[in-house]
């Protein structure tokens, strides 16, 4: 079952709310300046810009703002705030009957990746893009795209050539998002159906060996075998041990797919990096990997 999610027009309602860590204000009202430029209304919730130690609140004040906008048939898209860590702590208590009822998109990236596989589970397309937290420090196509996909039916984005790089191409749904908790979501009820997709993933701050045993425990999972192309966007300050690993991260990832023949695209900009685009996650995407570069592009 996949629910299409209606695109957004000017003067829709969208909801800043911060599901996981807390916030600086000042970041948050960049934002809403920003959307509100793009054409957009836009609404703060209640305990968005709050303190509960690590987080913006408490497990029942976060669940109250992301409750009441899903609920809120006016609110057209969910932003959230930032990521950092506590999506985890409320998805299972969210009630998602309305969002099946009358879908909507929730956006952001990082630790969000939680609301994303759960959405893609239910047949809800969303969208891996920037948050407010980064807004004033993200290049131009990153908010470009945001709005692209929010907006339009269609949009592509290209990336340079990299040795790395496997040529090929795929048509296939696209789906992923932030690799630790794709991993740390593998064998749960969170954990979706890979067979015959494009698969995304990025990462930050993650050792050399640690990437290695992720990607291992996707292999035995069956997800590797299962996908017909892979996009690698920011793996962002990588770090190795102090006796090196002896492989840079790109050769790890290659590793997994030695007797694979998909198309593998390296340093796509989506992540933890300024240039980070939007991508829709559940859309049909065409992955398209050649010696001139790269082009994923959404229908």
């Amino acid at each position: 079952m996949n629910l299409s999610v209606d695109k957004l027009n000017p003067g829709d309602l969208i909801e800043i709310l911060a599901p996981a860590k807390s916030i600086e204000k000042i970041r948050v009202d960049a934002a809403v300046k920003t959307l509100k430029a793009m054409g957009f209304r836009v609404r703060v919730s209640k305990y968005c810009l709050g303190s509960y130690n690590y987080f913006s609140g408490t497990i029942s004040e976060r669940l109250s703002d992301f409750q009441n906008a899903v609920d809120d048939d006016e609110v057209k898209a969910i932003l959230c705030a930032r990521g950092g860590y506590g999506c985890v702590q409320i998805v299972d208590k969210i009630q998602w009957a309305n969002m099946l009822r009358n879908p909507k998109w929730i956006i952001g990236f990082s630790d969000v990746s939680v609301f994303h596989q759960k959405l893609w589970g239910m047949g809800i397309k969303s969208i891996h893009g920037t948050m407010p937290l980064n807004f004033s420090d993200n290049s131009v196509e990153s908010l470009l795209t945001l709005k692209s996909a929010l907006t339009t039916n269609s949009y592509s984005i290209k990336s340079k050539q990299t040795k790395h790089n496997k040529a090929g191409a795929a048509k296939a749904i696209l789906i992923g998002g932030n690799l630790s908790i794709l991993y740390s979501l593998l064998g749960t009820d969170d954990h979706v159906d890979y067979n015959n997709s494009i698969l995304f993933i990025e990462d930050l701050s993650e050792p050399i060996y640690h990437l290695d045993r992720m990607l291992y425990a996707l292999s035995k999972a069956g997800v590797l075998a299962r996908i017909k192309g892979l996009v690698v966007g920011g793996m962002t300050d990588m770090t190795d041990t102090a006796v090196p690993f002896g492989m840079v991260y790109e050769e790890v990832i290659l590793s997994h797919f030695e007797y694979r023949n998909i198309p593998i695209c390296f340093n796509f900009p989506a992540g933890h990096i300024n240039d980070n685009r939007a991508i829709i996650i559940g859309s049909e995407a065409e992955l398209n990997v050649s010696s001139t570069g790269s082009e994923l592009s959404f229908f």
